[in-house]
């Protein structure tokens, strides 16, 4: 007997188009950007080939050309020239991430400015607020870290950022910064918070490229442990209920079951395709054992199969010429 249903009938090349379950397109991408107020010309990320450091001068020619591939929002990250125990350069007027988002927007005024709210890079011990004695010895201290995140969000907002984005994963910040910008003004600021961050080893090259490694012990006070599932959802629940807009999932392609779990509470969820799921692609690429334009779209597409609206990548600005290649 022959099989009566034949699943290859959908699979010609003149069908495939039509059934695509799962598109892909540059409005689901987000480029990540490092912003170094030190330098004057681009710096190199060596853990993290083709990535940069860019100066404050020329970080809106960067915003400027994502734009016309068709990207259609960057996440700044700051590199500042000073570091204190309470990152205070994190929230100065004239601040590295305020000075960029305020040449951005005035020279690509369209491009949606998406700006990490966190304190390791501007803390002198690399954690991200304030530390304190605990009964387990120095740690992150929530509460004083929460006002420091508002202080942070408010500048931000300031300075022209469309979306505010916490990554500090500290209990109550969503509600904490939401009514901060509320209170100053800013009502109308989105807030994408990392919501589900855990404590992965995927982080490394970006710890290079934001210089932002700690001092001492490790992150797993407040980011979660990778085995704990229960645990990543409820914290995406809460700080949808204490008011984020959009929720995060980070890394991205290790958690597509937290992922897809999340995308189910009824608001969008962007996920954080992270520094290490890039380093690994271009590693294995440049050494011939995989093709990179393949290998890049097939995991985008994976993320958005899985549930995300929106896809945080190093790999946005490649990925929207290849997308246009397709057409």
């Amino acid at each position: 007997m022959f099989p009566q249903r034949r699943m290859r009938r959908s699979r010609t090349r003149v069908i495939q188009p039509l059934l695509c379950e799962t598109g892909l397109s540059k409005n689901d991408l987000i480029a990540p950007l490092f912003v170094d107020e030190t330098i004057t010309v681009p710096l190199p990320i060596v853990s993290m080939p083709g990535q940069f450091r860019y100066p404050i001068g020329g970080i809106a020619p960067v915003a400027g050309d994502l734009w016309k591939r068709g990207i259609r929002a960057i996440l700044i990250f700051g590199i500042p020239r000073d570091k204190d125990p309470e990152g205070s350069s994190a929230y100065h007027p004239e601040g590295v991430v305020q000075q960029a988002v305020r040449r951005v927007k005035a020279e690509v005024k369209e491009m949606v400015v998406i700006t990490d709210v966190c304190a390791c890079e501007y803390t002198d011990h690399g954690h991200c607020g304030i530390i304190g004695n605990t009964r387990g010895g120095p740690d992150l201290l929530n509460d004083p870290s929460l006002e420091l995140m508002n202080k942070i969000a408010i500048s931000h907002a300031k300075s022209g950022a469309d979306v505010i984005a916490p990554s500090c994963m500290l209990d109550g910040m969503v509600g904490s910064i939401r009514a901060a910008l509320d209170d100053a003004g800013f009502a109308n600021v989105l807030i994408m918070s990392y919501s589900t961050k855990f404590a992965s080893a995927l982080y490394g090259p970006f710890r290079e490229a934001a210089d932002s490694g700690f001092a001492f012990g490790d992150r797993t006070t407040y980011q979660i442990n990778p085995g704990n599932s229960r645990e990543a959802i409820l914290e995406s629940q809460m700080d949808a209920d204490e008011g984020a807009d959009i929720l995060m999932v980070k890394p991205a392609v290790f958690y597509l079951d937290i992922l897809s779990e999340i995308a189910t509470l009824g608001l969008p969820v962007a996920a954080y395709q992270v520094s290490g799921e890039y380093s690994m692609i271009k590693c294995a690429a440049e050494h011939g054992w995989i093709k990179e334009k393949e290998t890049v779209l097939e995991s985008l597409t994976s993320i958005k199969r899985a549930g995300a609206e929106l896809i945080i990548t190093y790999f946005a600005g490649d990925a929207a010429r290849w997308l246009d290649e397709k057409q």
